[in-house]
C-alpha cells in the first residue's frame, strides 16, 4: 500500500463510523472530548484500525529520510 492509499482508507474509515458514531457522542457529552477521544483511541475496534493504520505510516516515513 503506498501512503496515498492508506489515507484514502483511513479517511473512509472516519467517514463510515467515526462521523455519526453514538457511542463517540453520548461518551462526549457525559465525561467530556478527553474522554470520548480516549475511548476511541484504546478501546473502540475502528480506532484500533486506524492507529495500525497511521504506525504504518509513520514506519514507512522513517524509512524514506
Amino acid at each position: 500500500m503506498n501512503r496515498k492509499e492508506v489515507v484514502d482508507k483511513v479517511d473512509e474509515l472516519i467517514d463510515t463510523y467515526c462521523n455519526d458514531c453514538l457511542l463517540k457522542a453520548h461518551f462526549r457529552k457525559e465525561y467530556g472530548k478527553t474522554y470520548a477521544h480516549r475511548f476511541c483511541i484504546e478501546q473502540c475496534t475502528i480506532g484500533e484500525q486506524i492507529r495500525h493504520y497511521g504506525e504504518y505510516l509513520n514506519k514507512n516515513e522513517a524509512y524514506q529520510k
